[in-house]
């Protein structure tokens, strides 16, 4: 055989061996695909070339079918993607996707189709499994995923819950966790970030991760019941959601990725014209503080009481009302008795509210707690929300309050994420946009249905109402952590730290958590602070209004804008502090607050537009201002700035400072 016939034969053989490697554009993270001994695939990751994952298996487990090993590739192929979609809110109304997808299709002796799909971004990557089984039901019983980490980082998580995302989050060495929900946050001793989470949650239990050996973690999967072997009930043909690592060289930069929404399907709502940003409030913060009642004695969400917030929404440029305890028979139990979702409280006429709340161009926000009775709720579903609707109530926060679901269901298992999605499916039918608290985690879903606003899924503001509360650090982790997965209706703005208004006056709540009963642990600027850091479509100001009426500060709530264009987290370290800005037209909003500790930042206004010059009004922390001995000590200054100047923003201990930028 001459030379020029060898050359071409190695070239036809490179030419027909499947490609196995997938760099970001900007070649800085590569992900490597292989089979490993019994056909087993496996990936593992360099970040800058050097090794950030090392091989970790991939795949799933199921009682009757070889889903995980025994494989041989028969294609791949490699493919690149830069597109720019827009979404009708958001941080960044306006997208842009750009990676490269590697996709590899294996089989099995078995006959199980396999394909493996890999994106790699920028800013980190993700892949899924799509199977094909020669099976008309598939019992999936775990899952095989690994991420194998080549080195020990800090961590920031919660524990790997299957009921409840309420709990505080913990600062650990990777090596010492035993299990973590996601979004796991972690920084590497070389500078590096980077947020293991999941994205694209469909028909699937979620995933945490679990301790294996040395830096590995496997993914767990909420089982169908407690202690079941049973994770999921699918289709022979069946899809999972993607499995996401993302990667930045800031703190900051995690939060300005855009990578989990960029792997969930876009829009299916044709007409999204009813889908309003907007900012809320009330009859919520009096029954966690116990000088309301969900109902009977005491009943915080009257006529008269709704008819007042309805004023002051309309009087101080506040688009929504919630009102939740307007249901009959639901007094704050975690029994449901035999309940009907368009039953009124005998103290609410609900007919008289909603007609009023429609004079005076305001949303009414319904509130369906259902205890957990999914059951009870889904055989109501409908019936509810043509209710609702021919009330003109086009907004609805639900509730899941208690220990699990009906029939003993974990909240995060596929039995939750799918009644979840029924809800959420059927409030679009009708054109009602979904606040769901004790739901599942945000995954990028919002894209798909951008009617499912926001979602709690958080140890939230309620926690400082009655027990020992959050600590002034919490929210300076959650933006790097929780919300990497999505809007959180955490509910902030409360004026009245100290609770001094109330005393005395706790007479009707009878539960809680243990510890001393205080106080909100930040300044009041920061509260300001947390409407433009805590970013939800549904932004609300938490506080009975008596606390607003007439109060400097809150000109900054009656100036925000929920429905914002374009956001950027600007500076900040994990649990420590962060600055960041969001724009609503030709407006500028910015927040930054700081943990237990004081910090001067100086802040480049490189973010206004050139040339234009404006009213820079901050609300700030006073000179003595102090978290916990001198909460609402604050000041208002103003200033006119350019895109050339920068901000020097004082916090004080547990503190932060609110700023708005309107063009002269």
């Amino acid at each position: 055989m001459n030379r020029v016939l060898v050359i071409a034969c190695a070239l036809l053989t490179w030419a027909c061996t499947p490609k196995t490697v997938v760099n970001s554009p900007d070649g800085r993270i590569t992900v490597r695909f292989a089979l490993a001994e019994a056909g087993v695939p496996t990936y593992s990751v360099e970040v800058d070339g050097q090794p950030f994952l090392e091989p970790s298996l991939m795949g799933l487990l199921a009682e009757d079918a070889n889903l995980d090993s025994g494989f041989s590739l028969k294609s791949s192929r490699v493919s690149a993607v830069d597109e720019t979609w827009h979404q009708p809110w958001g941080e960044n109304k306006e997208v842009r996707d750009k990676h490269q997808e590697l996709s590899l299709q294996l089989r099995n002796k078995a006959g199980v189709g396999l394909e493996v799909v890999i994106r790699v971004f920028d800013d980190g990557f993700g892949f899924r499994y799509a199977y094909d089984v020669p099976m008309d039901t598939v019992r999936i019983i775990g899952e095989r995923t690994q991420f194998a980490f080549a080195s020990d980082a800090e961590s920031w998580s919660i524990p790997g819950d299957f009921n409840s995302y309420e709990h505080l989050y913990r600062k650990m060495p990777l090596s010492e966790l035993a299990d973590a929900n996601t979004p796991l946050t972690l920084k590497f001793d070389d500078g590096l970030y980077a947020s293991v989470h999941e994205a694209a949650l469909v028909d699937f239990p979620e995933m945490v991760l679990r301790h294996d050996i040395g830096l590995t973690f496997q993914a767990s999967l909420a089982p169908l019941q407690p202690q079941m072997d049973e994770k999921a009930i699918v289709p022979g043909t069946f899809q999972t959601p993607w499995r996401t690592v993302q990667i930045a060289h800031t703190a900051v930069g995690l939060i300005n990725s855009s990578l989990i929404l960029n792997l969930n399907e876009p829009c299916a709502i044709d007409d999204v014209s009813w889908i309003k940003p907007m900012k809320y409030i009330g009859v919520w913060w009096g029954m966690h503080l116990g000088i309301e009642n969900w109902g009977g004695e005491g009943h915080g969400a009257t006529t008269e009481r709704a008819l007042e917030y309805i004023d002051f929404a309309a009087e101080n440029n506040i688009q929504g009302v919630l009102f939740e305890g307007w249901n009959d028979a639901w007094k704050g139990s975690e029994v449901i008795p035999t309940f009907d979702f368009t039953r009124a409280a005998p103290d609410y006429d609900v007919e008289k509210v909603a007609a009023y709340a429609r004079e005076k161009g305001i949303y009414l926000i319904s509130h369906n707690e259902t205890g957990g009775n999914i059951r009870h709720f889904e055989e109501q579903l409908d019936r509810s929300l043509d209710w609702a609707q021919s009330l003109g109530i086009h907004a609805l926060k639900t509730g899941y309050a208690g220990d699990g679901l009906w029939g003993g269901a974990p909240r995060h298992s596929q039995i939750g994420v799918n009644h979840f999605q029924k809800v959420i499916e059927a409030a679009a039918k009708r054109e009602v946009m979904v606040d769901g608290h004790e739901t599942i985690k945000p995954t990028g879903l919002r894209r798909t249905w951008p009617n499912f606003m926001t979602r709690e899924c958080v140890r939230g503001m309620e926690y400082n109402g009655w027990s020992a509360g959050n600590p002034p650090s919490h929210t300076e982790i959650l933006p790097y952590t929780r919300l990497l997965g999505g809007p959180v209706d955490y509910t902030p703005g409360v004026f009245d730290i100290k609770y001094e208004s109330i005393k005395g006056k706790k007479q009707y709540r009878t539960w809680g958590l243990p510890g001393t009963e205080c106080c909100v642990h930040t300044t009041l600027a920061k509260q300001l602070a947390n409407w433009v850091i805590l970013y939800s479509p549904m932004q609300m100001a938490c506080d009975l209004i008596e606390n607003y009426e007439g109060h400097p500060a809150f000109q900054f709530f009656r100036d925000f804008d929920a429905d914002c264009d374009a956001s950027e987290a600007l500076q900040g370290e994990v649990g420590e502090w962060i600055a960041l800005v969001r724009r609503a037209g030709d407006r500028f909003f910015l927040g930054a607050t700081t943990d237990e500790t004081p910090r001067s930042i100086e802040q480049p206004l490189t973010f206004l537009r050139p040339g234009v010059r404006y009213t820079a009004t901050v609300y700030g922390d006073a000179p003595d201002a102090h978290w916990d001995t001198n909460p609402t000590a604050y000041e208002i200054t103003t200033s006119t700035v350019t895109s050339e100047d920068t901000l020097t923003l004082r916090l004080a201990p547990g503190g932060g400072a609110a700023v708005t930028f309107l063009p002269e």
